[in-house]
């Protein structure tokens, strides 16, 4: 038995069997990239469905895509599919009402996540958001992965959004099911008291031609809270020649900056894939506060500006790879309800990273630690200041980290002045002091 293999195993014995059923044989998961790929594969799905369906996005557009799969999901519903759809109230807080009465009415059930949002309070609950984006249909076939109902471009000039997301078969879809059952009835429950699901008895799959190690991990505010970041901090861990990390949002956390940087500096090749627009100036420019510290670890960092990079997938050592709707950030390691597919398989692992290599070297823009440090000061202090309010914003809504080794270092000056004081000293000195490690976070 290969290293590699038995590295895998490990990982199923500790850290994913913490989600309920660590990996599982027998699977065939098919890779599917970008929109253009995994909306035809769900509305065919759709149009194979016997019994039930259950769709879970965050963002609900009505547009193009979103009038297809409305339309996909009635034709289900009318030959006597039972078909649930749970749409985020606030990645959808525009979605027409008449884009819900559409699918209520072609006999579509369709319930809101945490519906009731206001601008004006730090409320703790409305920061949790359903970020899922998850297909299941029958017993026969899932879809789990970072792609939302809505068109891939974001504009008619630019290019698709890059992205990525999975098709499973095989008893990996039973897990997948059940996720979807529980989340829909506690939403279910909250909202009416009183519906439940019409869960009769499906016939199983007859899906046999599987050979792939797979696991389903999710990310809750209850008993998994930490299911996906401690599967890849382990991962990492035990990473021996190469990591590649794509995603949308980066802006980790103590502990798991660390890890990498400790990869890198053992000889691990490490290479980050993240975003080269700005959709989101805040978090963009928070994200780049760290490049400094990373690059400084010999971290190879690339940023995708051809697009909007939206993916959230990984491969260490060419095997284990994740494909999945959870950033390395606080809205998804610390608030959101996620869900990404841990694949156990070489060929797998390669076509994922065949496909970001190829991307890195025909689209990424390298950063070089060199020119890096000659930056202006003030993109250094724009840098620091937002990722010092996102820190801040943080700390006021009481979502800072109270747990594992990163405790020690971050439950300090936990009420609003003294945090405030901190950061900004902090923000000064990395503007003026570069990376000098007495001012490091640590």
């Amino acid at each position: 038995m290969s290293h590699g293999k038995r590295h895998c195993r490990r990982l199923c014995r500790t850290d994913l069997s913490a989600s309920g059923g660590g990996f599982i044989p027998c699977n065939r998961i098919s890779l599917l990239h970008n929109g253009s790929a995994y909306f035809p594969a769900i509305e065919a799905a759709f149009d194979r469905a016997q019994y039930e369906i259950y769709l879970e996005t965050y963002i609900y557009e009505d547009d193009v895509i979103g009038q297809r799969i409305a339309v996909a999901l009635g034709r289900a519903a009318q030959r006597g599919v039972t078909v649930h759809v749970l749409i985020d109230g606030y990645g959808s807080k525009d979605l027409a009402q008449s884009m819900l009465d559409s699918l209520r009415t072609s006999g579509v059930e369709t319930l809101i996540y945490r519906p009731h949002i206001s601008p004006w309070t730090f409320r703790r609950g409305r920061l949790r958001r359903m970020h899922r984006k998850v297909v299941v249909v029958d017993r026969e076939i899932a879809f789990v992965g970072g792609v939302n109902i809505i068109a891939d471009s974001a504009s008619s000039d630019m290019l698709p959004r890059y992205d990525y997301a999975v098709a499973v078969e095989g008893p990996l879809v039973d897990v997948i099911r059940l996720s979807a059952q529980r989340l829909w009835s506690a939403v279910s429950w909250r909202h009416f008291r009183k519906r439940k699901i019409r869960d009769g008895a499906l016939p199983a799959s007859a899906f046999t031609g599987g050979g792939m190690r797979a696991a389903f991990l999710m990310r809750d505010n209850f008993h998994h809270r930490r299911d996906i970041e401690a599967a890849y901090l382990q991962a990492i861990r035990e990473a021996e020649s190469e990591i590649i990390l794509a995603h949308a949002y980066f802006l980790p956390g103590l502990e798991f900056r660390h890890e990498l940087m400790r990869a890198a500096r053992r000889g691990v090749q490490v290479v980050l894939l993240l975003q080269g627009k700005i959709e989101y100036p805040l978090e963009y420019y928070a994200s780049r506060a760290l490049y400094g510290n990373l690059l400084d670890a010999g971290i190879e960092i690339y940023e995708y500006p051809t697009s909007f990079l939206h993916a959230k997938v990984a491969v260490i050592d060419g095997h284990w790879a994740t494909v999945g709707s959870s950033n390395i950030d606080p809205f998804s390691l610390l608030l959101s309800n996620e869900a990404n597919v841990v694949v156990d398989d070489e060929p797998f692992g390669a076509a994922l990273a065949q496909s970001l290599k190829k991307t890195v070297a025909t689209d990424g823009y390298r950063i070089m630690a060199d020119n890096w440090k000659q930056q202006p000061v003030g993109l250094r202090f724009i840098g620091w200041l937002s990722y010092g309010l996102l820190r801040l914003m943080q700390g006021i809504s009481g979502y800072a980290r109270t747990d594992g080794q990163a405790e020690n270092h971050e439950r300090k000056d936990n009420n609003a002045s003294s945090r405030t004081t901190t950061i900004l000293q902090f923000c000064w000195k990395r503007i003026f002091c570069g990376n000098d490690k007495r001012y490091l976070l640590k």
